[in-house]
């Protein structure tokens, strides 16, 4: 039986370790919240008092982070504390989850080979129900043999498993994705609302763009309209999902990818401006797609 350390036990990483137990890895967890170390544990998982006691005498290690400066804290350490690279053998395979900035996922994967260890990039994209579901996609940056060897574990997770390219690349492939994402998810708002202004039925209209050339996936899966569609945030107060301040973390991301490579993303930097005022409103726990809101107040007023 393979042996998994897993740290970072959030909304996504939590199911993510589930689903590891039930794919019959042994799997010790980690995470700063007490209570989301138990939540596994009584799944079969055994709890670590650290990060660096999770990661000892194991075959994989996945992290799932929420920024670029705790995943180098973490693997890179300092000089008051060790990092993982410190601890962890040559044949632990280091996953990285996360997203955050590609720059950080080379440094660390640099890092990492100066000591011959494998780093992988891997971020995801499929939400809180995916990661639940096990049906996530990994987007990864990794040599051909460490993609090849975090196969086992990545399908234990996610449907689908692409290989980017080198370190970061999986990075910028999920940043790309996700501004692409909330362009959609505005342009699609803007369009129903504009509808429900001239009196369209939101259901109506959503059923006609699907199957015409403004089909996409916001109104496949993810209808911003409230009422339009089951199961979905916009149908439950927009609870639940992807937030907000995680797509204005994203978008931010984006915008710095574009900086690096001198890329014009005018659309990417009007969303990013959108959002960005809507956190600001209040709405940085809702899901993002509660963006519909700000066209619904801007005809109200």
């Amino acid at each position: 039986m393979k042996t998994v350390a897993f740290i970072g036990l959030g909304n996504m990483g939590g199911p993510m370790a589930a689903n590891l137990l039930k794919a019959g890895f042994a799997v010790k967890v980690f995470d700063l919240v007490p209570a989301a170390i138990q939540i596994l544990v009584e799944q079969g998982a055994t709890a670590s008092a650290t990060a660096i006691e999770a990661a000892e005498n194991v075959d994989f290690v996945v992290t799932m982070l929420p920024a670029g400066k705790h995943v180098k804290s973490l693997y890179l350490g300092n000089a008051e504390q060790k990092g993982l690279l410190d601890i962890v053998s040559k044949d632990t395979l280091l996953i990285d989850s996360s997203t955050i900035d590609a720059e950080s996922a080379k440094l660390v994967a640099h890092a990492a080979a100066e000591k011959g260890i494998e780093f992988i990039d891997a971020p995801v994209s499929g939400g809180t129900a995916g990661a639940a579901a096990g049906t996530l996609t990994f987007i990864c940056g990794a040599s051909d043999s460490g993609f090849k060897k975090a196969q086992a574990v990545l399908n234990a997770m996610g449907a689908n498993i692409f290989h980017a390219g080198a370190a970061g690349a999986g990075q910028v492939a999920k940043i790309c994705n996700n501004m692409l994402l909330a362009v959609l998810m505005a342009g699609t708002s803007e369009a129903l609302q504009l509808g429900r202004d001239h009196g369209l039925d939101p259901k109506v209209l959503s059923d006609i763009m699907k199957v015409s050339s403004g089909g996409n996936w916001t109104l496949d899966k993810y209808n911003p309209c409230p009422h339009v569609m089951e199961n979905v945030p916009s149908s439950n107060d927009y609870q639940g999902g992807f937030m907000v301040d995680l797509m204005v973390k994203d978008l931010g991301l984006s915008q710095e990818a574009a900086l690096l490579s001198n890329s014009s993303t005018p659309m990417g930097a009007l969303a990013r401006s959108l959002y960005v005022n809507h956190a600001r409103q209040g709405n940085g726990r809702r899901d993002f797609s509660s963006i519909f809101d700000i066209f619904v107040k801007a005809n109200k007023e």
